[in-house]
């Protein structure tokens, strides 16, 4: 399967390199890196980043987003943008697979009301019921008021690199699977995607920066290690995950390549990447 890595919302929040560990002194850099897969069922998204609904109304993103993230809301940026860049259509988007449906990550459902999106069930509860403040914040349902076409997962499957309840949300894809990682959020997995003779593992928000899952030991900037704490549902089990995927890269970082939703540096190296590949 071809792979896409995509940057669908720039964000720009303040603290710097105490916050993100580099970019300018006051404010930082933060990427929404999407994968847009090309398969023999069509092409697949991996999170949707901000949508073209979210640059029409700011407001529905809600105001701890605007302030926290302070997102550059550029037509550009978004996913119906760059996949029509590409030289598709909406309606070639087949399917949506969510890593989770926080605002940054959700918002560009609209731009493709054919596709069915996949998410695990325990995320879509979390996100209808809204049950607590910080979860009010998180999810916006007006990034969903046109209707999905919801795709449930239970956790139940195989076993994958020594990670349970793996399943295949579509199911003529063998390549393409969930896998459940929850404590940032309720219902939150990363998604596996074949590429060749390795895997891409897309973590979601299980972690920030490529330093917290080196091989020898996390290494998170301050500021960093407070908002990730501050805003996961469960704080020991997302510390307990991000554990599970050092152990998975020491283990097999010839087999796995690991990447994240907001890490600059990972998704322009495997941009870099991209580009060589498609010049030769």
């Amino acid at each position: 399967m071809t792979v896409h890595h995509l940057d669908c919302a720039c964000m720009c929040p303040f603290g710097g390199r105490l916050l993100l560990g580099s970019g300018g002194l006051l404010t930082g850099r933060m990427v929404g890196h999407c994968l847009l897969v090309e398969s023999e069922q069509g092409l697949i998204l991996v999170d949707t980043g901000l949508g073209t609904g979210d640059l029409a109304d700011p407001r529905r993103l809600g105001r701890t987003f605007h302030a926290a993230a302070r997102p550059r809301l550029t037509p550009e940026r978004t996913a119906l943008h760059q996949v029509r860049a590409l030289g598709h259509r909406a309606e070639d988007v087949r399917h949506i697979v969510l890593t989770h449906l926080d605002v940054d990550h959700a918002g560009g459902l609209g731009d493709f009301p054919q596709a069915q999106v996949h998410v695990l069930a325990e995320e879509l509860r979390a996100a209808r019921a809204r049950a607590t403040r910080g979860e009010r914040d998180r999810y916006r349902p007006a990034q969903w008021a046109h209707g999905p076409r919801w795709v449930e997962h239970t956790v139940d499957g195989d076993s994958w690199f020594g990670f349970q309840a793996v399943r295949p949300p579509v199911p003529a894809l063998a390549d393409l699977l969930l896998v459940p990682l929850p404590g940032h959020t309720r219902g939150h997995s990363a998604v596996a995607v074949r590429q060749g003779e390795r895997w891409l593992l897309h973590c979601g928000d299980a972690y920030f920066s490529h330093r917290e899952v080196r091989p020898t030991g996390a290494d998170c900037p301050p500021g960093l290690r407070a908002f990730q704490r501050l805003v996961a549902t469960d704080n020991r089990t997302r510390l307990a995950n991000q554990e599970r995927l050092r152990e998975l890269r020491r283990e097999h970082g010839d087999e796995v390549r690991l990447l994240c939703a907001h890490d600059p540096a990972d998704f322009d190296r495997l941009r870099v990447e991209q580009a060589t590949t498609a010049a030769n």
